[in-house]
């Protein structure tokens, strides 16, 4: 189900209208299932329709129940993803058809991700606050040729500098260039996503990925702390292996 196209009280700069048949994908984001964010699904699914996201990918960290569970319950499509840690920094898996397990090293989350037919993403890469993979592992895995794509622009990136760079070492080795809102709070979502020509499946995401561009701003506001029920790893919420 898409949103309907509407003002986005949060980023109104970014509602502008897009071209036909082009959607908005948030390549980047994260809901009640990762361990370090409480948004609830109501409230994802609100924060989506207001910030007219096309395609959410649901990224959690060390999960994927929420997604799969969420792909039948928000008024967008969703994108299976997970975030995770491979030692120096984090890789993000999209297309997920089950869940990677943590310990995995660099080259195997890699070659894992895109055993099941998924695309390899690298997220706020470059960004010396965040946990980013080392530019000489980015270097080797892009080398290995086992990257799809790179966040050109994170929203919870606060250096405009740091998004450029990423940008143009996509642009350099034929990588897709996404754009994600990163959002642990549900007011986040939208920040940043990518405009681009609809698609069908994986193969065509990264295709026609290449042809998009970046729309965001930095926003990293923190949430006002209430009460939450976070998944257990019963639930699907983040697991240790």
């Amino acid at each position: 189900m898409t949103p309907s196209a509407v003002a986005v009280d949060r980023h109104p700069h970014l509602a502008e209208p897009k071209p036909d048949g082009w959607i908005r994908v948030d390549c980047h984001s994260h809901t009640m299932w990762s361990g370090d964010c409480t948004t609830t699904p109501e409230e994802l699914a609100a924060a989506v329709e207001q910030a007219a996201i096309d395609v959410l990918c649901i990224t959690d960290h060390n999960a994927t129940a929420g997604a799969e569970q969420l792909a039948d319950e928000l008024p967008c499509r969703v994108v299976v993803g997970e975030e995770l840690r491979v030692g120096s920094g984090e890789i993000i898996g999209l297309f997920l058809t089950e869940r990677l397990p943590q310990g995995l090293g660099l080259e195997e989350a890699a070659k894992r991700i895109r055993d099941q037919g998924g695309v390899v993403y690298i997220p706020h890469p470059f960004d010396p606050m965040r946990n980013c993979l080392r530019p000489d592992d980015i270097e080797r895995l892009v080398g290995a040729g086992l990257v799809d794509g790179i966040e050109g622009r994170n929203a919870k990136t606060s250096l405009e500098s740091l998004n450029r760079r990423a940008t143009e070492y996509g642009e350099a080795h034929d990588l897709f260039v996404g754009a994600g809102s990163d959002a642990h709070v549900p007011d986040a979502i939208g920040a940043a996503y990518l405009e681009m020509p609809d698609f069908d499946g994986p193969d065509r995401f990264v295709a026609h990925a290449k042809l998009g561009r970046l729309v965001g701003h930095h926003f990293d506001e923190p949430r006002p702390w209430t009460p939450r029920i976070i998944p257990s790893v019963a639930d699907g919420g983040p697991q240790d292996d």
